[in-house]
């Protein structure tokens, strides 16, 4: 007699309402479940919900130590005394006081970073040595506030550098960006947001484009009362010849664009949770219908992911006029918690004309909303304006990301550009494929790599699955007698086992979300075998009905 799906104790009206919650709101519940499942089995609780990478970039860190011992040691040049207070870094001299601390430190951890970085300032910037060195020992103490507020002179040149490389694949439009170091990705979306409604680029209700499935504070963000956008949504629903997802954009889904009435478009590149770039296809679609049919159309491209995706090219590089390029540090080196990232903007953009092509009723409101921090605020770059926003205008003087945060982006932006044999790329990506190949091996799925794919998450589409292999009679047994979230639930209250829900995302509703980068990969290799566990119950139940 075959047995029938183990009880849980979540009945499906609970499931009904509790799938209506964000991701990662549901996810505290189903952690809460897989708490008690682990303390009742030997089996450890597994949560694959949150894309944390557990890996950090240490050369980067160990560089940032070393130069805030330096930073100390010329704080106590000036003044020095034993109750623990000391003056702050001189600017005369400091480039040859640093050359010799370099010397002296030959064999410390970090020294040949900084050492690297030290030479590449001033042989490939033409940093003036002094002032170099000195925002250097500034920044790793953080005894200043941030000036220019936007982004400090030489951090932003190295992670300009830096951007080229990884988010335009070694090749940059012509020009350069304008940088904002800001609070990690999050913060940068919250500053876009605000600054496009404020400076009237946008407006309550106008339409807006958003690329899905998505990370789903971009779903939930245009909802807001505040915004009330007319949402399009413009779906992956691209399948391979096999039936399988393969997470393109089909040219009827890209076509919605041409509608001039859509002012902005949101897309996350690679995408999360499908975790697939947009192709060179969809790349020139975009570019084209941009060009022909929508001049004016603004782009916000998230590329967090970018650098696990070998020869990647954001739409920042493409159409750098259009875009605002969001970078954040976070994933690639394992910094979630330093709250590292970067708006780029190219320095001639579709933002400043449209202000200045604002109706005059309108600019007299931004000359007053701007006119305290600019003697001509008709003239204040939209990136600007972002920096003022971020702190209402009015606290404009005290604007920008900490000093300490800045020099540690810095290094993480240089370590990257002097890794030439990409060393560390290289493995950054074979742990999350090895991973990938773990998790879909136990699962018993054909592995067939796409080359677009930062393999960071893997989205798995139940009721795809049953319908390529059982057909659509079990399809249907399974939509009749489950909510999508069951399987989710089973994971946590049997098996301890946290993912997150693919429709939340606006992915297939009966997908799920599973973060490659923060567990062993032993974890994997239990996760997978927890999913077909429970997937050939429900198989085992649907036989046992005839």
């Amino acid at each position: 007699m075959k047995k029938k799906p183990e009880k849980i104790n979540t009945t499906r009206s609970t499931e009904k309402t509790l799938e209506h919650m964000s991701p990662f709101e549901l996810k505290n519940n189903l952690i809460a479940l897989a708490e008690k499942s682990y303390d009742k089995s030997s089996h450890a609780m597994l949560n694959a919900g949150r894309g944390n990478p557990n890996w950090i970039a240490t050369l980067p860190r160990e560089a940032f130590f070393l130069l805030g011992k330096f930073g100390l040691q010329e704080c106590r040049r000036s003044m020095d005394h034993k109750e623990g207070l000391a003056g702050i870094p001189g600017v005369k001299g400091i480039a040859e006081r640093f050359e010799n601390f370099l010397s002296k430190n030959q064999h410390e951890a970090g020294q040949q970073l900084l050492q690297k970085l030290y030479n590449y300032g001033e042989e490939k910037q033409g940093f003036d040595p002094d002032a170099f060195v000195h925002e250097l020992a500034e920044g790793v103490i953080g005894d200043q506030y941030p000036v220019p507020d936007r982004m400090l002179r030489h951090p932003e040149a190295i992670v300009h550098d830096y951007l080229a490389q990884e988010m335009c694949a070694g090749k940059p439009p012509k020009g350069k960006y304008d940088l904002f170091a800001v609070e990690g990705g999050t913060a940068a979306m919250c500053y876009i947001f605000d600054s496009l409604m404020q400076n009237f680029l946008v407006d309550r209700e106008d339409k807006v484009a958003l690329f899905v499935p998505v990370f789903t504070p971009y779903i939930e963000i245009p909802e807001l009362d505040r915004f009330k956008f007319k949402v399009t949504h413009i779906k992956a629903r691209g399948l391979s010849k096999e039936g399988d997802h393969n997470w393109e954009y089909p040219d009827k889904e890209l076509d919605k664009l041409k509608n001039p009435d859509i002012k902005v478009a949101f897309l996350v590149n690679p995408s999360n949770p499908p975790s697939v770039a947009l192709s060179e296809q969809e790349r020139k679609k975009i570019v084209d219908i941009v060009k022909k049919d929508n001049p004016n159309l603004m782009f916000i491209t998230d590329d967090v992911y970018g650098t696990f995706v070998n020869g990647f090219r954001s739409l920042m590089a493409e159409i750098p006029h259009n875009t605002l390029g969001v970078y954040s540090f976070s994933k690639y080196f394992g910094c979630t918690g330093w709250r590292l990232g970067v708006i780029a903007l190219h320095e001639k953009n579709i933002y400043d004309r449209m202000i200045k092509e604002l109706p005059q009723s309108k600019k007299n409101k931004l000359f007053k909303r701007y006119n305290s921090i600019h003697l001509h605020p008709e003239k204040l770059k939209f990136i600007d304006r972002m920096v003022a926003d971020s702190r209402m205008v009015a606290l404009n003087h005290t604007a920008g990301l900490s000093l300490p945060q800045q020099i540690q982006m810095m290094l993480f932006a240089a370590f990257a550009l002097f890794d030439k044999e990409n060393a560390y790329k290289q493995l950054a990506q074979k742990i999350v494929q090895h991973r990938y190949h773990l998790l879909f091996e136990g699962m018993g799925f054909e592995i067939k790599h796409n080359p677009a794919s930062a393999d960071y998450y893997a989205e798995l589409d139940v009721m795809l699955w049953a319908k390529k292999n059982y057909g659509k009679d079990f399809a249907k047994y399974l939509k009749k007698n489950y909510e999508p979230v069951d399987i989710l639930f089973r994971l946590a209250e049997l098996c301890s086992v946290v993912l997150l829900n693919g429709g939340g995302f606006d992915a297939p509703e009966w997908s799920v979300r599973v973060s490659l980068a923060n567990l062993t990969d032993e974890a994997y290799v239990t996760i997978a075998e927890s999913l077909k566990k429970i997937v050939e119950e429900y198989i085992e139940d649907w036989e046992s009905k005839g």
